[in-house]
């Protein structure tokens, strides 16, 4: 893994906390979803999600296959959601995890 960094652009507390049930509404358990790399910690990746400007995704670590790399910030990935965490994040599966255990 070549560099950690908290997502920069990300919407604002306020903003997350008020779209939460529409972002809820768009995106609900096996919704496909694609967007943005823009955070890296050593626990997954953040991922700015295209078309729902007020939700945060987090692709944890823990379903990455061992020996895969992160993608790198500015990535596109796509994936699917499987849960909507108590801090207001948008849980997702990354493909290219799932394809690479398979």
């Amino acid at each position: 893994m070549d560099e950690y960094a908290w997502p920069a652009e990300v919407p604002a507390a306020d903003v997350v906390l008020g779209g939460w049930a529409a972002t809820i509404a768009a995106l609900p358990v096996g919704a496909r979803i694609t967007g943005e790399l823009i955070g890296r910690q050593p626990f997954g990746v953040f991922i700015r999600i295209e078309g729902v400007p007020a939700a945060v995704a987090l692709a944890e670590i823990t379903a990455m296959p061992q020996g895969m790399d992160l993608s790198a910030l500015g990535a596109f990935v796509t994936g699917e959601v499987f849960w909507h965490a108590h801090n207001h994040q948008v849980r997702v599966r990354l493909d290219e995890w799932r394809d690479a255990s398979e």
